[in-house]
């Protein structure tokens, strides 16, 4: 199978959503098909890389470490043309999103679309965020997922939040997959040494994009009121963004400081080995569909606290893999980070072993192949529906109408937003 996958992330950028592109698209590789990913050009990417497009982007966008893709549609449309794609996923409702509504269009194919994100908890990237740009967006990306002919939703809460928001797509639960066998290796003893922690010391871990969105404030003074009251707790955060300063300002000028670790962004083995050297994950973020960084931990046999919230509670039962806190209050955070720290060795053997087992639900082998089988079927079911379209002015008819579908689903989405602002 030929597969075009368009995204508006993708490396070197840090991310879930880019990590998610990269893994499914190497595992479809390893099965003998074929992928063609059209990505932004990032600062740092890898030129010529093969099975990859970059499109023109601004970098850092308003300060962020995203880079917004300028896609050129004549371009792109003689590289598509030229791979023969047989299906486009789009993992975006926008920019490089709104390409792939086209492509697909113009060239009869079925479109696939992954909800990857809460996009209203990104909104602060904009200059003019507010309430009414929160339900635009929103609404944008139901009114997308409805012109695909699939959506795939990386969880089953997800899947929830989508049909209660109005699309009536089918939705197919497709998780991101991870490597288990590779987060299972590593030296936790030897990262601890290296960044000065004792063997003896309860070392709490966090591992993403330090992004304002992740509610990462609220998790930082979690973890702070925790190692108040347990002196032999350490605080292990890997990753940068901008949201770096306004968790080290929590711990500035106290006597926590110098239990305190930051190790920016890890890859390969050490990222590994910084997994292996936690008692538990600690996450606070609201804004996941899924949360790949929950199962990598689990993988590794790392138990997970987080709040109670869509992505998190797919992955997490409270008690025996980890807890799940329901009300987000740092003394509940806090305690539930106590639990574990209480947990007797039997106890705490337990709930690695339940966290190992949950992971083996996730692999990317397991997914790719549930992916796989969702594309098949759509094809064939495409290829059924349209037979006999290819008239001389077939190709015309179905530009025309994609431009008009995408111009609508934005008219539509600005409709709702403003219509639900007035009193």
């Amino acid at each position: 199978m030929k597969i075009l996958m368009m995204t508006n992330t993708f490396t070197p950028h840090v991310g879930g959503v880019a990590r998610s592109v990269e893994s499914f698209a190497q595992a479809y590789r390893k099965r003998g098909h074929h992928v063609l990913v059209v990505a932004p050009q990032y600062e740092g990417a890898q030129r010529d890389q093969s099975g990859v497009i970059r499109v023109p982007a601004i970098q850092k966008f308003n300060g962020s470490d995203f880079a917004v893709a300028v896609p050129l549609l004549r371009d792109l449309n003689r590289a598509v043309t030229k791979f023969k794609a047989q299906i486009v996923h789009s993992h975006h409702p926008f920019l490089l999103g709104g390409t792939a509504v086209r492509i697909s269009r113009m060239h009869a194919l079925p479109l696939v679309f992954t909800h990857h994100t809460m996009y209203e908890d990104y909104t602060h990237y904009v200059p003019v965020d507010s309430e009414v740009l929160k339900r635009f967006v929103i609404s944008l990306s139901t009114h997308y997922a409805n012109l695909c002919d699939l959506v795939f939703a990386p969880s089953g809460s997800a899947r929830e939040i989508l049909l209660r928001r109005g699309v009536k797509t089918p939705v197919a639960v497709v998780p991101t997959g991870v490597d288990v066998e590779r987060f299972r290796r590593g030296s936790g003893i030897g990262f601890r040494s290296a960044i000065a922690v004792p063997r003896d010391a309860f070392l709490v871990g966090h591992v993403g994009r330090l992004a304002h969105e992740k509610n990462l404030a609220f998790l930082a003074q979690a973890v702070a009121a925790f190692m108040h009251r347990e002196e032999r707790a350490h605080f292990l955060v890997v990753g940068k963004g901008p949201a770096e300063k306004a968790m080290r300002d929590i711990f500035a000028g106290t006597t926590l400081l110098e239990r305190v670790h930051f190790a920016s962004t890890l890859q390969s083995r050490l990222l590994v080995s910084s997994y292996k050297a936690m008692d538990v994950f600690a996450f606070a973020s609201k804004s996941e569909t899924q949360g790949v960084v929950l199962v990598e931990a689990m993988a590794g046999g790392v138990p997970v606290v987080a709040l109670d919230a869509s992505g998190s509670r797919d992955v997490i039962v409270d008690q025996r893999n980890g807890r799940l806190v329901q009300t987000e209050t740092i003394e509940e955070m806090a305690a539930a980070l106590q639990w574990v720290a209480d947990c007797a060795p039997r106890q705490l053997q337990q709930l690695r072993l339940h966290a190992r087992r949950t992971a083996e639900r996730y692999t990317i082998e397991r997914t790719a192949k549930r992916a796989l089988a969702e594309y098949g079927s759509l094809v064939r079911k495409t290829r059924v529906s349209r037979r006999g379209e290819e008239d001389p002015w077939a190709r015309t008819r179905r530009r025309i109408r994609a431009e008009w579908n995408v111009i609508v689903s934005v008219a539509e989405a600005a409709g709702t937003a403003f219509s639900l602002s007035k009193p």
